[in-house]
């Protein structure tokens, strides 16, 4: 994914928050794992530690 691609798509999501904590939680997990690309760590679902958070 190109890094436009990627803020356009953050982008989206941020559009769709509700203000509901609980109805947020998979936007938000999906914002989060989109700029953890961004900025080059690892998103929780892949076999490689994360380089970003140390988990």
């Amino acid at each position: 994914m190109h890094t436009e691609t990627i803020e356009e798509e953050i982008k989206a999501l941020e559009a769709q928050i509700s203000g509901d904590m609980f109805a947020d939680m998979e936007i938000r997990d999906k914002i989060h794992n989109l700029k953890m690309k961004l900025s080059g760590a690892k998103p929780a679902n892949q076999e490689i530690e994360c380089v970003g958070c140390g988990s």
